[in-house]
């Protein structure tokens, strides 16, 4: 991408959107285009098909999605399947019907199989079910890939799809119930910290392994890959390691400072029993992730309680 080309940032102000504009922003691209909820509903065809029509924009990086936790995905299966559908359906539309010169579609380590073999390769996509509690989601993401796909096939298109590993970072979401595991647990382990509780409670066995990439890194190889890559083939984004969700928790912990007691609920569920991403597609292509996960975890945590401060997380 020249520096001056016309960008479009689909979801600038989520997790991974906001890390993009950074990183943009880091090398030179000056021309960037977003758009709020408020100013453009992605999942109104009419309100896409003008914006394209009046901007012109030369690449697309789709990070707009409606994302959440295990809970918020189980409990809310039809917007998360739905509004899923229709953002992605209408932006990867407009942009071959303008003339994109390429997109990256941000997709979801939940596409793969519940029960796939680990470390998971870009190619275990649909070999098997998915995990019940985020299927919704998954199913949506996995249609992204294959209008990315079909798109490509049918109309000699250039569009390309990243599959990230579990995030965390700056403007990552912290609701009490419907946030991902990391930054919920930063959360309770800080409000336990500051009210004096003696133990905190997390959410299943503690047994379950996860991976986690900071959204920067996310980021960065993102750019990586819109300057060298072009397949259909999904490329992962991770580092290729995991940790257990009781590793994790006793690191959020001590980042926190929290001495209490960690109590884990095995009556809640793990969802997936491991997921670590297959990373050497990523590796070939010259890209390897900087943060390691307790210096992200810090970062994260610095960023969180500069928030509170400001009044941009409520209690």
């Amino acid at each position: 991408m020249k520096k001056n080309a016309r960008i479009y940032l689909a979801g600038h102000r989520g997790l991974v959107g906001s890390a993009l504009q950074r990183a943009l922003a880091r090398a030179g691209h000056g021309e960037l285009i977003t758009r709020s909820h408020a100013e453009l509903d992605l999942t109104d065809p009419v309100a896409v098909r003008a914006f394209f029509t009046e901007q012109r924009p030369e690449y697309v990086f789709l990070a707009a999605a409606k994302v959440g936790g295990i809970h918020a995905n189980d409990t809310y299966p039809v917007d998360f399947l739905q509004d899923n559908l229709l953002i992605e359906t209408h932006v990867i539309r407009e942009a071959w019907r303008s003339g994109v010169k390429k997109l990256l579609f941000l997709g979801s380590s939940c596409i793969y199989p519940k029960l796939c073999p680990q470390p998971i390769k870009e190619e275990y996509l649909l070999t098997g079910p998915l995990e019940p509690t985020n299927e919704a989601y998954a199913l949506a993401k996995i249609a992204g890939i294959k209008l990315c796909q079909s798109y490509n096939r049918q109309y000699g298109t250039h569009f390309i799809s990243a599959m990230p590993t579990n995030l965390y970072g700056p403007q990552d979401n912290f609701h009490p119930t419907d946030s991902h595991v990391l930054p919920a647990l930063l959360r309770r382990f800080h409000e336990a910290k500051t009210s004096g509780q003696a133990r905190v409670t997390v959410w299943g066995s503690g047994t379950a392994m996860r991976e986690f990439l900071h959204c920067d890194d996310l980021a960065e190889a993102c750019l990586h890959l819109m300057d060298h890559y072009q397949g259909d083939l999904p490329i992962n984004i991770g580092w290729g390691k995991d940790c257990s969700i009781r590793e994790l928790a006793e690191t959020v912990a001590g980042v926190v400072g929290f001495a209490g007691e960690i109590v884990f609920d095995a009556s809640k569920p793990d969802g997936t029993p491991r997921k670590v991403l297959d990373t050497r597609r990523l590796s070939e292509l010259g890209f390897t992730p900087t943060i390691p996960l307790h210096e992200g975890i810090e970062q994260t945590y610095h960023w969180y309680l500069d928030a509170l401060a400001a009044g941009q997380i409520k209690l």
